[in-house]
């Protein structure tokens, strides 16, 4: 399978502590780390796990913390089309209390990249699935090229202005940033999906077919949320990708959202090609 992302990437500071401090407490992070973040490259690196390449199409701040993260977003396995921007590059900076919960601070716009940029839109026309979770109207119809596209309902904005057809939104029924109300795209997604954490989460296609799932149990004890979500994403699209109806390809999304609770970071717990059990479903 070929697979890409189009989105945004945030360089992240990772602090782990007890809980997340009240107004005005001090508390005292026992680790810390720093690495890319952000819904696009998170997403990027787990589809590139499970196809074993992905080719990410994002946009950096053209500054020493931008040229980092690009370097990064390599390091991690990705194929990175970038457009460079004249602006500091996006960071954050992310609480990860003894529960695991992740608490984000973000200082910056989201960096996406534009149709106009000069970047190889037109090979998406021979992949197999893209995920699209960041940039401006016309990137959203390039992305369209590809055979299954699939997007984050935080880019809602962006997807309603482009007239672009989804072959599925990934939505929250939790999450106020990541819901999504029938009628706010035109047209419809082809396929809406609402992930409710450990709940496991619910599917309905535009015809009224509906199903739901459960949260696939830990392999391991809970360390760090950031990323499940994206990581979810990832799975469920490469999944609709190789052929996969909604019910596997959501069973293969809670398994990649359910590895990555275990692991610190967004990347260490992630699913690999090397788990085949990941894979029944592919065709």
């Amino acid at each position: 399978m070929r697979v890409a992302v189009v989105g945004h990437v945030e360089w992240i500071e990772f602090a782990r502590v007890p809980e997340v401090p009240a107004p005005g407490a001090i508390v005292h992070a026992s680790e810390t780390w720093e690495e890319p973040g952000g819904g696009g490259a998170v997403a990027a690196v787990q589809l590139a796990k499970l196809a074993g390449g992905c080719r990410f199409f994002t946009a950096l701040g053209d500054d020493e913390l931008g040229r980092q993260t690009y370097a990064a977003l390599r390091e991690l396995g990705l194929d990175v089309e970038v457009a460079w921007r004249q602006v500091p590059q996006r960071r954050g900076f992310v609480h990860v209390d003894s529960r695991g919960e992740r608490t984000i601070t973000v200082i910056g716009d989201r960096l996406g990249p534009n149709g106009d940029d000069a970047l190889p839109w037109d090979e998406l026309a021979d992949f197999d699935a893209v995920y699209f979770t960041a940039g401006d109207a016309e990137a959203a119809r390039r992305a369209r090229g590809a055979r299954v596209m699939t997007a984050t309902a935080r880019a809602l904005g962006t997807l309603a202005g482009s007239g672009v057809g989804l072959d599925a939104l990934v939505a929250s029924a939790d999450d106020s940033g990541e819901r999504y109300e029938p009628g706010t795209l035109d047209p419809e997604p082809a396929l809406t999906i609402r992930t409710a954490g450990s709940q496991g989460g619910e599917w309905e296609r535009s015809d009224g077919e509906r199903g739901t799932w459960d949260a696939t149990p830990l392999a391991g004890r809970t360390e760090d949320a950031y990323g499940c979500g994206d990581s979810f994403a990832a799975g469920f699209t490469y999944s609709l990708g190789s052929g996969g109806s909604p019910s596997e390809a959501v069973e293969l999304g809670a398994r990649c959202g359910a590895a990555c609770l275990t692991g610190r970071g967004p990347y260490s717990g992630q699913l690999c090609v090397g788990n085949r059990a990941a894979f029944r479903h592919d065709r």
